[in-house]
């Protein structure tokens, strides 16, 4: 029978995650003696939303949907890429060092502690590559076979230059097992660390801390385990029921130790955990993808104790939009009690309006009594304080 896990926790200081933005320019007059804000629904809806756009620079004309975003909305997340799906071009969000650098720079005049997140990993999964002049960084799996210090290095080497560009939320380390290396998303395209989960829990503890200090949030992926899948997510349903081991929640737990009442220093965690689109039968009979299953979250909340953000996978996959309306799915992500909604406008089309329907969704389930305005308040300053 398997131990109670427990999950890891840290005393570790990164960039605070959010800031209440009424204007298009934040306030820069001395605030430290100012007592906490209070913050609307309408603020504290926004602050549950990362959102994609397109642009490699703010344009009043060009980009109006993210500058309302930012501005009216209150969005308090954004995603950036590199190749935009529906057109299936380069470039969407980044060109080179400096324009990026720019980018982020014109992005955090709305709000000074915008969360600015991106795929960085190393390897296949590289939104800043050397096609930008970025230096390469090796997958997981090549970093692994170099050693700890490898990873180190490594993990040292995109936190530096995450925090040159303004960038402040690395969706890395993948705590994958590697239990199919056939997994056409996972063991295949070198994205785990292991097949061994002690040397997982290892390297992405390593990762985070490195991303640490550089004032960089890390973001474990993908909860409860995807490296036993047969299929992509992107494309539809992936069911591993049959395929998942236990050993896969294994990096989000340490035995014997009960570090969530008293972290040993040095020890270093996710401010996020990104739950995924696979359907798990042994932890969810209901059949529901982990990312809009209660009973997964619940069990990452309370069973692992994890007090950190959970941020569901892209709500664009086709695992979501080939079974859910947008509305349905927003609904579901937030009944089944995550933090912070991955929007990324990156999927088979680019809505303009997609911002102002997810908030109108959340908005009207508070209105009809089927969430709280408290669980939302809840969600947001997790967010506003993943550090």
């Amino acid at each position: 029978m398997m131990k109670t896990p427990i999950i890891i926790l840290a005393l570790l200081a990164f960039l605070g995650c959010g800031n209440r933005n009424t204007q298009n320019i934040p306030n820069t007059q001395d605030t430290q003696n100012d007592p906490e804000p209070e913050y609307t629904l309408e603020e504290n809806i926004g602050m549950m939303l990362l959102v994609g756009f397109r642009g490699t620079e703010l344009d009043y004309d060009k980009n109006i949907e993210i500058i309302s975003a930012l501005r009216d909305y209150h969005v308090g997340s954004v995603i950036l890429f590199d190749y935009d799906v529906p057109t299936g071009t380069r470039g969407r969000n980044i060109q080179s060092a400096e324009q990026l650098k720019r980018l982020c720079k014109q992005l955090r005049a709305f709000n000074d502690e915008l969360i600015i997140g991106i795929d960085q990993e190393g390897g296949y999964v590289s939104r800043l590559s050397t096609r930008y002049g970025f230096p390469a960084i090796p997958s997981a799996q090549k970093c692994a076979v170099m050693g700890a210090d490898s990873v180190r290095f490594y993990a040292n080497l995109t936190g530096q230059m995450l925090e040159e560009l303004g960038i402040n939320l690395d969706f890395a380390p993948v705590a994958d097992v590697n239990v199919n290396p056939k997994c056409p998303v996972i063991g295949g395209i070198e994205r785990s660390f292991s097949a061994d989960p002690k040397v997982v829990r290892q390297y992405c503890l390593i990762w985070s801390q490195e991303l640490a200090n550089h004032h960089v949030i890390s973001c474990w992926k993908h909860f409860p385990g995807h490296g036993s899948a047969t299929g992509d997510t992107h494309k539809g349903l992936v069911d591993v029921s049959a395929t998942w081991q236990p050993k896969e929640l294994e990096p989000y737990r340490i035995d014997g130790e009960n570090l969530h009442v008293s972290p040993p220093l040095g020890w270093n965690v996710p401010g996020m955990v990104m739950t995924a689109h696979v359907i798990n039968r042994q932890l969810d009979p209901s059949g529901l993808p982990a990312s809009l299953s209660p009973k997964i979250t619940s069990y990452l909340r309370d069973t692992l104790g994890f007090e950190g953000v959970i941020i569901t996978d892209d709500l664009a996959m086709g695992a979501i939009v080939s079974q859910y309306s947008f509305e349905k799915a927003i609904r579901m992500a937030v009944l089944a009690g995550a933090d912070l909604l991955c929007l990324s406008n990156n999927g088979g089309t680019y809505d303009v309006n997609m911002v102002p329907r997810a908030v109108k969704v959340i908005k009207q389930m508070v209105e009809n009594g089927e969430v709280t305005e408290e669980r939302i308040r809840q969600s947001a300053e997790r967010v506003r304080h993943c550090q």
